[in-house]
């Protein structure tokens, strides 16, 4: 499925469908692919939103969590959104939390983390990234999931293209590295937002008690479980993760 991307000054970024904002912050490899079941499903009944997170643009010392969650707060002033459902991925749900914490008064309605680093997290291994060697990205592609063809060959020569990209390995590194030392533990008793923990089961990089350690220190949150599921639910369960999001911002309606 293609998306228009649409431009604003600095800003690249998808927008699909009217009605509040769902905006989805993406992981460190991730890509558009991610959310396709989301945006087919939710632009029935919300704006879904999806900035093209710098990753590889930022200049060295902005190149972490901090830098990027400074992106999402000049991309949201920038659109103008109000009552934004936040929702991230992996890196992209750390980056979700920096921007609530240090812009507390930001027009966010909700929040939604799935596999979100911020405690703690399974990086690549000390021998990432290995340049060159396609079966040693397919196997850490095929961690991500808990059904390993899900890792299809697409995804995984976007992967090895990047890792490839001397630059681009720069910057991965820097930005898992500034996700290792931004731990945020207690700082996260003051997310005022209603929030929704939903986490793969079977997570191997931001294991199950990382979700629940999230539901301990988040004061308003509930956490789902999907069975048979990895680090990435929006795209290997996507049904099921649906109905668990849509239930939730139901219950949200007239608040």
């Amino acid at each position: 499925m293609d998306y228009e991307i649409k431009t604003q000054g600095k800003f690249s970024f998808i927008e699909e469908g009217e009605g509040e904002p769902l905006l989805l912050l993406h992981g460190l490899f991730g890509a558009l692919s991610n959310f396709s079941h989301m945006i087919e499903y939710f632009k029935q009944y919300n704006k879904v939103v999806i900035p093209m997170l710098p990753l590889y643009d930022l200049n060295i010392l902005e190149t972490s969590v901090g830098g990027l969650a400074k992106y999402v707060h000049k991309f949201v002033e920038a659109r103008g959104y109000t009552n934004i459902h936040l929702l991230g991925n992996s890196l992209g749900g750390h980056v979700a939390l920096v921007y609530l914490l240090k812009h507390p008064e930001a027009p966010v309605k909700s929040l939604i983390l799935t596999g979100s680093s911020g405690l703690f997290e399974n990086g690549m291994g000390e021998t990432y990234p290995k340049r060159g060697d396609y079966e040693y990205i397919r196997k850490k592609a095929e961690l991500t999931f808990y059904d390993p063809a899900i890792a299809t060959k697409e995804l995984v020569d976007e992967m090895f293209e990047i890792v490839n990209n001397r630059l681009k390995v720069i910057k991965i590194i820097t930005l898992a590295k500034s996700a290792i030392r931004h731990n945020l533990g207690d700082e996260l008793r003051e997310i005022k937002q209603p929030t929704m923990l939903i986490w793969g089961k079977n997570d191997t990089i931001t294991p199950p008690m990382v979700g629940e350690e999230f539901q301990k220190l988040i004061p308003n949150s509930q956490l789902e479980f999907i069975d048979k599921c990895g680090h990435a639910p929006m795209m290997e369960v996507p049904g099921e993760f649906n109905v668990i999001l849509h239930k939730f911002l139901d219950s949200l309606k007239n608040k």
